[in-house]
């Protein structure tokens, strides 16, 4: 058998009267110093307590018997079974896993510091009992294999200076990258029974030993960035100025005073300090 087995087994009210009933006949003989009411009145006692099984809501009990699976009891109750059951419980809630930060290189082979936050819980009592040594350890182990797995697979962030574009980043992308997080956990778990409810990356930054040269690398790709919208702002207003004082016949400039112009307008407009203005009181010319 490799597949789970959904069991109904009695209820153990009746059990646990006749338990009542046995106590009593042991009190009896008792009573009565007798010792063929008491010894076998204390032998079906000592049988009957270990059939009890009382299941939680969201537990399963897993039932053996010499060895052999008989089935898993999911329902909640109070019931009895055969005295020579073996039980295991196996939760069937919600758990929440956060793994250690590793350290691994991303696609880029920038060294980074990675971790991911893991919902699970366990569909298939039969492979989470028997077809894994240990399914808590397994969910552990698998876990950071596959977040190793992922950060190689997709590079940190972008960059303008790396010639290329990624479509996908580990900063980023995050829908995309849990998505894929999530399958390569669901693949790897599914041989445990263990059903993946959500996955995502809980930390993630670069690696202390490069941390400042890439804050820094950020840093400037956001001023090349800041100062190519600013000069595209200022080529607008300046061809904005010089279409305005042509069209309205201000004033009358030649080529080279156009070019002079456009040097100071951009000089002012481009600038990251305070221009100081300096006044011509005198011509055009002087």
């Amino acid at each position: 058998m490799k597949e789970e087995k959904i069991i109904k087994i009695p209820s153990g009210y009746l059990m646990l009267f006749v338990l009542f009933t046995l106590i009593v006949t042991i009190i009896f003989g008792i009573t009565r110093a007798n010792p063929f009411i008491i010894v076998p009145a204390i032998i079906v006692l000592i049988t009957v307590i270990p059939g009890f099984i009382i299941v939680a809501p969201n537990t399963s009990k897993v039932l053996l018997l010499f060895g052999k699976y008989i089935g898993t009891v999911t329902q909640n109750g109070f019931y009895w079974a055969n005295p020579f059951y073996k039980k295991r419980s196996i939760s069937l809630r919600a758990s929440n896993f956060d793994s250690e930060r590793v350290k691994v290189n991303d696609k880029l082979g920038n060294p980074i510091m990675i971790s991911t936050i893991l919902v699970w819980r366990v569909k298939d009592t039969f492979k989470a009992a028997f077809d894994v040594d240990n399914y808590e350890n397994f969910v552990r182990v698998q876990s950071d294999a596959a977040v190793r797995k992922l950060a190689s697979l997709y590079p940190y962030d972008n960059f303008a200076d790396d010639g290329h574009e990624e479509e996908i980043t580990l900063r980023a992308s995050v829908n995309e990258v849990s998505e894929a997080l999530e399958k390569e956990l669901s693949e790897r778990l599914s041989m445990a029974g263990i059903e993946v409810l959500e996955a995502r990356i809980g930390y993630l930054a670069y690696a202390q030993e490069i941390a400042n040269a890439m804050l820094k690398r950020q840093q400037a790709t956001a001023i090349v960035a800041a100062r190519h919208k600013i000069v595209e702002g200022a080529v607008s207003m300046v061809e904005m100025a010089l279409h305005e004082l042509s069209k309205k016949e201000i004033v009358e400039l030649d080529e080279e005073r156009k070019a002079a112009m456009v040097s100071n307008l951009m000089v002012i407009l481009c600038s990251d300090k305070e221009v100081a203005p300096v006044l011509n009181t005198g011509t055009l010319n002087h």
